[in-house]
């Protein structure tokens, strides 16, 4: 039996549909680890990026997807690929999920940026610092954060896929978790990783997973 709602009281008003992000770093290049490639075309996955990519798809079957969405940088593309076949969802490319603007450092060695003096700031308080003729982490992280919010509002209810990578991954599950950029750098994010957020209107966000590369997908909810 139901019981009505007592006189003079309104109907307690129902919560607006959540929406769940889940955010899929792309798969391993042949310069994972070893350049900045940032937003240089023509980098494409490695075989165990290909490999990687398949996993994903793999893990993400049996959960209901809203929409699919990728960096337009090919990499992202390539690791979006086979979760589109096996949905049957058309991946909308989306500039707000690309690689941070790394300026005149793009395509630089790693080995050769550990040793500049702007690389303790890049490591330790990366709210401080701007690519040199590039982005600032904190453009990366607004334009990360207000593209995911983007998706939540075009897609109440359902679950969305984002393909992207590291450090706005990074950037984005750090402004959910309430942690301030300059410790950003202490989450971790492999290729093929998915991570998992939680969004509902009026209420903050919910990191549900970090760097998940191993099990299935499917018992994640939208909330």
């Amino acid at each position: 039996m139901i019981a009505a709602t007592p006189p003079g009281q309104s109907a307690p008003a129902s919560e607006p549909p959540g929406t769940l992000l889940l955010l899929v770093r792309h798969g391993e290049t042949p310069t994972t680890g070893m350049v900045l490639p940032g937003r240089a075309p023509g980098l494409h996955l490695s075989d165990r990026g290909r490999d990687q990519a398949e996993r994903v798809a793999e893990r993400l079957a049996g959960l209901p997807i809203d929409g699919l969405y990728s960096s337009p940088l090919e990499r992202a593309c390539e690791t979006a690929a086979p979760t589109a076949a096996r949905s049957g969802l058309e991946v909308h490319e989306h500039a707000g999920l690309i690689e941070c603007d790394f300026g005149e450092w793009t395509g630089a060695a790693l080995a050769e940026l550990v040793g500049l003096p702007q690389w303790q700031t890049v490591q330790h308080s990366p709210s401080a610092f701007r690519f040199p003729d590039g982005e600032s982490f904190v453009q990366m992280q607004a334009r990360m954060v207000g593209t995911l919010e983007a998706l939540c509002t075009a897609h109440p209810g359902g679950a969305v896929v984002c393909f992207s990578h590291a450090d706005p991954i990074k950037a984005a599950l750090a402004h959910a978790l309430g942690t301030h950029l300059d410790l950003f750098q202490r989450i971790l994010i492999s290729p093929g990783s998915v991570s998992a957020i939680s969004c509902m209107e009026g209420r903050a966000p919910a990191v549900l997973m970090v760097n998940s590369t191993a099990e299935p997908l499917s018992g994640l909810r939208v909330p």
